[in-house]
């Protein structure tokens, strides 16, 4: 243990020994994360305290959202070429992203009913259920639904972004046409549907995850994939079951801002499955 006078923590008005003070023409921290421009875009509309936590939770989960595009969209060309170990990898990490914003909910959750309510106005009809970011998501892992397109209509570049993985395959459909690829008895409707329309259980996919999991030795890398795919269902569950009880704890059943019946939206949004053959597995083993 260092003794006072041994402390490596600098004193008086001196740097540490070979820290870096003078950046007039050297990139600094704040420049590479683009600070200046990230710290100011936060913007309350109201005068009250806790307009800025409420800012601050949504615009850091965008931020994470982000990254979880660029590791899903990758993660699914990782499983087109066959290459899947670059892919568990990158569902891994989007399942501890996930985990992350799970917990984030704790934070929003310190926000009262009477402390939403004295800036709730100055959101208007602004709602995460507008968040394109999201959608995308919701899209990319399976849950497709056409009209959700309209909120994004007015945004040209972002409506089509979204609209691009509307009709791209899910990484749910890649896996499958996979499986088909390797010999398994997936159907030729599955492996070529539409797109644009959300996945409906389908016995030949049943029968292909029976096969894997029932010779786990002889089909390890699918095996591995189906409980990655198992594990980002089920952190997603978790991640819309805690967005559905800390909205009911701050604003109970009033209707979201962006006009949908909130709480009761969320949680008929809980019934959803994803990949429907990998939890009925379960039972049929």
């Amino acid at each position: 243990m260092n003794t006072p006078s041994q402390c490596p923590i600098s004193h008086g008005t001196a740097l540490p020994e070979g820290a870096f003070g003078d950046f007039s023409r050297d990139m600094s921290y704040g420049d590479y994360l683009g600070l200046e421009q990230l710290l100011a875009a936060q913007k309350p509309l109201s005068r009250d305290h806790n307009e800025l936590l409420f800012i601050i939770q949504h615009q850091t989960t965008e931020l994470w959202m982000k990254l979880m595009l660029h590791e899903l969209t990758a993660a699914r060309a990782q499983i087109i070429a066959d290459e899947l170990p670059p892919a568990f990898k990158m569902m891994s990490r989007v399942a501890r992203i996930m985990d992350n914003l799970i917990q984030a909910w704790d934070i929003l959750s310190t926000l009262t009913p009477s402390e939403y309510s004295a800036f709730r106005e100055s959101l208007g009809k602004s709602s995460g259920f507008q968040s394109h970011q999201y959608r995308m998501i919701e899209f990319i892992l399976g849950n497709k639904n056409a009209s959700l397109l309209a909120p994004f209509a007015h945004h040209a570049d972002v409506h089509v972004a979204v609209k691009s993985m509307l009709e791209s395959p899910s990484l749910y459909d890649e896996s499958l046409r996979l499986l088909a690829r390797r010999g398994l008895p997936v159907a030729d409707r599955v492996t070529s549907r539409d797109w644009t329309q959300v996945y409906a259980a389908d016995g030949s996919v049943a029968d292909s995850w029976h096969l894997v999991y029932g010779d786990p030795a002889r089909y390890w890398d699918l095996y591995e994939l189906a409980e990655k795919l198992v594990d980002l269902e089920d952190y997603f569950r978790q991640w819309r079951f805690r967005h559905m009880t800390t909205v009911q704890r701050v604003i109970g059943f009033k209707r979201g801002t962006g006009g949908t019946s909130g709480v009761d939206y969320l949680k008929s949004m809980m019934d959803v499955r994803l990949f429907p053959e990998l939890w009925d597995v379960r039972t049929q083993l």
